[in-house]
């Protein structure tokens, strides 16, 4: 369905097919999911003269399905679906706590995971707890579909690697093994409704003799995009957790991250704040969801 919204040009599909033939054929156009964030500017007026592709009717992209090796979310899937989903809380409990901090229970209802994640903004609070998941989009476009890394979908701020045309379908969460320490934590200036100002998610494994077997700790709004700590992931890799080895862990965290002062907060003390969280956890000081 077309229609003329003043100076903007909106287009609503009945199915993904017309969906993404629309894609296809105004590749400029805007893609609008839950609407939280294309609202606000919808409203300000500064979308005037753009095409609005409004996927909100596409049902087939609402769906959670578990697989053999996982789940699958629809890029429509709201961020209320997943703080009730019994077999995500169970499996993936990082997302779920993640999902909860997002906003207010209105936003919550309206905004989905493939906006949150076509938005790209470096504070997303599901990014984190997707990262260390090794989660997997899946994206379409008329010309077909293919599959990229959660951690290969970012090009900066407010960008990603979706070329014109390619719709988010889809993300596909592998299923870990059941780690030793599991973490989700947002700073904020309140414990809701507030942007953050560090965002984190850390799986861990050890072994029997209590070296660390393996490391996945992510970070947001501390670069442009959403960062793994390979740096300190790699250091970690077989050595046991004393208070040298953290320390130096935490000091690794400054290499793979580049925080900014903002209105929100300042890069020092988003730095020492982050370097606190993985501290804690390291040191199993800091409480799983």
């Amino acid at each position: 369905m077309r229609g003329d919204a003043g100076s903007m040009t909106y287009l609503r599909p009945r199915d993904p097919e017309e969906a993404l033939r629309l894609a296809g054929e105004c590749p400029d156009a805007l893609a609008l999911a839950g609407g939280t964030d294309i609202m606000v500017a919808w409203n300000a007026g500064r979308l005037n003269g753009r095409s609005i592709l409004d996927l909100s009717g596409l049902d087939d992209w609402r769906r959670v399905s578990t697989t053999r090796d996982g789940i699958d979310i629809g890029a429509l899937v709201t961020h209320a679906q997943l703080i009730r989903h019994r077999e995500l809380a169970a499996g993936w409990p990082l997302l779920a706590a993640a999902c909860a901090t997002v906003g207010g229970p209105q936003i919550q209802a309206r905004g989905t995971l493939g906006g949150n994640i076509a938005n790209a903004s470096p504070a997303g609070d599901t990014f984190p707890a997707l990262a260390v998941y090794e989660a997997r989009v899946r994206v379409r476009s008329s010309r077909g579909g293919r599959e990229l890394p959660f951690a290969e979908v970012f090009a900066g701020v407010k960008r990603t690697h979706l070329a014109p045309g390619e719709l988010i379908v889809s993300v596909h969460l592998p299923r870990p093994p059941e780690p030793d320490r599991q973490l989700f934590r947002k700073v904020g200036t309140r414990a809701a409704q507030a942007i953050s100002k560090a965002v984190a998610a850390g799986l861990l494994w050890t072994d029997s003799g209590g070296s660390v077997r393996e490391l996945r700790f992510a970070l947001g709004s501390m670069a442009p995009t959403v960062r793994r700590l390979r740096r300190a992931e790699e250091f970690l890799r077989g050595r046991r957790l004393d208070k040298g080895v953290v320390s130096e862990a935490a000091r690794l965290l400054e290499e793979d991250v580049s925080p900014i002062s903002d209105v929100r907060s300042t890069a020092a003390y988003r730095l020492r704040a982050s370097q606190n969280i993985l501290r804690g956890f390291l040191e199993g000081r800091l409480e799983t969801p």
